[in-house]
């Protein structure tokens, strides 16, 4: 797997391979990398040659009192997992690189990255669209890989690909999990003994939804309820939001009658962490995806 720094040659690779009529493939990571940041280099080696991942650590995107600073940073780790993943090469760009001196231009995709995280933490997601749209500039793919359990994130990414008419396809990954539910993220290594059997509270809390959507229930508020009565019984849990908005602009509803999830974002101890549950109404019909 090589190893691309900057920027000129990153753009050089990627151009390489088109004229060769290559399909490109990217992954791009924060780094602290788990098997669901695997599944989605998988995903893209069946579909694409080269395939290239990025490990990009962007401080756009946390607040002042967010955890920058201790992010787990297991580079040499991370690059194994990604040689043995069969990853052609691994943009590793510095943050000057990205971010020169007088870098002063941001992209923000309005209403959709105002509500729920967005809410939560204010200009987290201009950060995530400007250092993506930069990403997608520099790597140039055809198709870009993304893990659905951050799902505001990637419809936010969706319609900054749309509405910029950029050239690639975001291909949208489902949810891996740990044996006990839990859905893999580079934040879970900040729990710890019963903070980590805690966190399973997320996936229980989802499965009642789920339960209550197969039984015939439709009522939002009734879903709402059923999953923060879950999470209330969890005396390490704090609860940011439970919430069951449509697919497309994640407002809330009244009613589940269409593409929506239900969404949970949940302190366990000082660790936040999100999750969701997807659901497709077809007429009476409900299907789910954990």
């Amino acid at each position: 797997m090589e190893i691309i720094r900057t920027v000129a040659w990153m753009k050089e690779k990627s151009r390489g391979a088109r004229t060769e009529q290559q399909i490109v493939g990217f992954v791009p990571t924060m780094g602290a990398l788990h098997a669901g940041h695997i599944a989605l280099v998988e995903r893209a080696r069946k579909e694409c040659s080269p395939v290239y991942a990025s490990i990009f650590l962007n401080p756009k995107q946390f607040g002042a009192n967010e955890d920058l600073a201790k992010y787990p940073r297991p580079l040499e780790i991370d690059a194994e997992k990604l040689t043995a993943a069969n990853v052609d090469g691994l943009f590793l760009p510095s943050a000057v690189e990205i971010y020169p001196s007088d870098f002063s231009t941001y992209v923000e995709v309005e209403g959709l990255s105002n509500r729920l995280e967005g809410r939560t933490r204010p200009g987290h997601f201009r950060g995530v669209t400007t250092v993506v749209l930069k990403l997608l500039e520099i790597v140039q793919p055809q198709f870009a890989y993304f893990g659905r359990k951050d799902a505001q994130q990637v419809r936010i990414i969706q319609q900054m690909v749309r509405d910029l008419n950029l050239d690639v396809e975001i291909v949208v990954c489902p949810i891996i999990r740990e044996a006990d539910g839990l859905a893999m993220s580079s934040r879970n290594a900040y729990l710890a003994g019963e903070q980590r059997t805690a966190a399973t509270v997320l996936y229980r809390a989802l499965q009642v939804a789920q339960a209550e959507i197969s039984a015939g229930v439709r009522d939002a508020l009734q879903l709402q309820e059923a999953m923060r009565s879950v999470l209330l019984k969890e005396p390490l849990a704090k609860i940011d939001y439970a919430e069951i908005v449509d697919a497309e602009m994640f407002e809330p509803v009244v009613k589940v009658n269409k593409g929506s999830y239900a969404l949970l974002a949940v302190y366990v101890g000082r660790t936040r962490l999100i999750d969701n549950l997807f659901i497709d109404v077809q007429g009476d019909q409900a299907q789910t995806e954990l």
